[in-house]
């Protein structure tokens, strides 16, 4: 807008007499003084957006020579929440970005610092999720269907065209117990399935609705002991 605004003043200066020119950079000019406050917020906002990576050494490959622990980022973490007070009627992007902060530092801070403590942990999942989506789409590809569930029987195996071998890679695969693998598969079908449940109803509500009104007027029938009980 501001390169805009230089613009039209050149053409108002080259031709002074044209009234279209000069209506047209006052209503640019009377745009930039409303918003530039806001846009002054936003500059603010994000000159702590980049305080707060700077604290979590994000990236990483921005800080290779600077070791850190967790306990030296939650203090620098919980300083920079002090020193972040931003007044939440006159300055609302800093608000926002300040209470957002808080809300996830106290929801997944905790787990946030060990991957400062254990050398070869990355801070985030980035990398990994991009591995499994490429994986995804192999196994689309090459069966032709979109469920990817075969991945959850075999799709480790995937793994060891990253390992350095298959010795390393039985390894740790052996270090999980099969029943914890088990367990923990387990636990993730089920919180995978509100978000399943969800998807569905976004794909397809009529049929989705459908079926939950089929099973809760014909529920399974469920048998205990030789007696049926509905």
């Amino acid at each position: 807008m501001e390169t805009l605004a230089t613009g039209l003043q050149a053409l108002g200066s080259a031709e002074p007499h044209n009234e279209y020119w000069q209506q047209l950079a006052q209503q640019v000019e009377r745009t930039l003084d409303k918003n530039r406050p806001l846009a002054n917020q936003l500059l603010e906002t994000q000159d702590w957006l980049t305080k707060i990576a700077a604290c979590l050494r994000y990236p990483p490959r921005s800080y290779p020579d600077q070791p850190v622990t967790g306990e030296q980022v939650a203090q620098e973490m919980d300083q920079l929440l002090e020193r972040f007070q931003p007044d939440r009627k006159r300055q609302r992007p800093q608000s926002v970005l300040r209470s957002r902060l808080q809300v996830l530092w106290r929801s997944y801070g905790e787990h946030l610092l060990p991957c400062y403590d254990i050398p070869g942990l990355p801070p985030d999942n980035l990398q990994l999720e991009a591995f499994f989506n490429q994986v995804r789409r192999h196994q689309r590809r090459i069966s032709g269907r979109k469920s990817t569930r075969d991945l959850n029987r075999f799709g480790h195996y995937q793994v060891l065209f990253t390992a350095e071998s298959e010795d390393e890679l039985l390894e740790h695969l052996r270090q999980v117990p099969v029943e914890a693998y088990q367990a923990h598969r387990q636990q993730l079908q089920m919180a995978k399935k509100p978000r399943q449940f969800l998807l569905r109803l976004h794909r397809d509500p009529d049929g989705t609705v459908r079926k939950l009104v089929s099973s809760y007027l014909n529920p399974p029938i469920v048998q205990s002991e030789g007696l049926c009980s509905v």
